[in-house]
């Protein structure tokens, strides 16, 4: 009966610690920041003045054929973000080929999993779309890799190859990030100091010395970021999977306990008395 009871309490503590890891392993695709009327209609022209977006924002911009897009979005540790571009070409033009890259915050491309990064559109075609999925962004990673980290990433829009006659053609585009939310199968041990966002050395570096404010060093963090902040994805359903793991061990050695402790004690009373 004792070891029913402690096989029960058991189970139902299976059962609530479930719940939290069913739903921390749900994709997540929701605005971080503000609605469509807050969507930015511009974009940057070099990775300094890239516009700003969120994830899951429609930003819209227009531009000409030739012209080179930037956009930058933050990404943290354990999402896999989305980049789908979406370029409205005019009626008429040559055959044209767009190309999106993603860089992160150090700059580097990163290469897609799968996607069409680059696509031709025919003479006379209307539109056509773009999309990037990156891997894993990573909490920490070996100096020597290319790995994705946790940062501010710039997505640059553009034309290649163009023939004369399309150069400078006016034309619209939309572009969107989302993320799914990797959970416990992406974390790693270790994490970086500070998220890869413009601004972070300088600003980490006057923070160390005693307190003193240099005007022409300080920098400008991005002002943007995930929506529960910088490493917020701290828990995953990992902590939740080494929890049953534990409970199971303790169950398994009171089974062994019950099993093999016989019926107890001796009697002190000789034989046949």
């Amino acid at each position: 009966m004792r070891f029913t009871r402690v096989l029960s309490a058991a189970v139902v503590a299976l059962g609530l610690a479930a719940g939290p890891a069913a739903a921390d392993s749900s994709p997540s695709a929701s605005p971080s920041g503000g609605g469509e009327g807050d969507a930015p209609t511009v974009a940057g022209t070099s990775f300094r003045t890239a516009t700003e977006i969120d994830q899951g924002q429609r930003a819209t911009a227009g531009g000409s054929a030739g012209d080179y897009l930037y956009w930058s979005f933050p990404a943290d540790a354990g999402q896999r973000p989305t980049v789908r571009a979406t370029v409205k070409l005019p009626e008429t033009h040559a055959a044209e080929t767009w190309r999106i890259d993603v860089y992160d915050g150090l700059r580097r491309r990163q290469a897609c999993q799968w996607g069409a990064e680059t696509r031709t559109a025919q003479a006379g075609a209307s539109s056509l779309e773009l999309a990037c999925v990156l891997r894993t962004v990573r909490a920490w990673s070996e100096p020597w890799a290319n790995d994705p980290l946790p940062g501010t990433y710039y997505i640059r829009l553009t034309a290649v190859n163009l023939p004369a006659s399309d150069l400078g053609v006016p034309v619209s585009t939309d572009v969107q990030v989302d993320s799914k939310d990797m959970g416990g199968a992406a974390a790693v041990d270790g994490a970086l100091a500070e998220p890869l966002v413009p601004g972070i050395a300088v600003t980490s570096g006057n923070d160390d010395a005693d307190g003193e404010e240099d005007g022409e060093r300080n920098a400008v963090l991005s002002a943007i970021e995930p929506e529960d902040g910088w490493s917020s994805g701290w828990w995953s359903d990992r902590w939740v999977w080494t929890g049953i793991g534990a409970v199971l061990a303790a169950l398994a050695g009171i089974g062994g306990y019950a099993l093999t402790r016989g019926s107890g004690r001796p009697s002190r009373t000789p034989p046949g008395a």
